[in-house]
């Protein structure tokens, strides 16, 4: 099917040349990024959580085996709970 696209200059510019440094037309590159982009929208994006992880030794001592209340109770114990 034949269509007509309007884009801006540079993104045409950068899409042209990225096609002759791959020796593929624009067509195909077009049709690819489309193809992957509907490909990821039917199957929802994945939210990704940024890794935030540091180093360190884990859980102090105290925490180790600890349940939920244990954290809890260490979060609020300076604010009069």
């Amino acid at each position: 099917m034949k269509t007509t696209v309007e884009i801006s200059d540079a993104l045409a510019r950068e899409a042209k040349t990225v096609a002759r440094r791959e020796k593929t037309t624009l067509r195909a590159l077009i049709e690819s990024g489309l193809r992957q982009l509907l490909r990821e929208r039917r199957r929802g994006a994945a939210f990704r959580l940024r890794d935030a992880s540091f180093e360190g030794g884990g859980l102090q001592p105290e925490f180790r085996d600890a349940d939920w209340q244990r954290f809890r109770d260490a979060a609020y114990e300076e604010r009069g709970a």
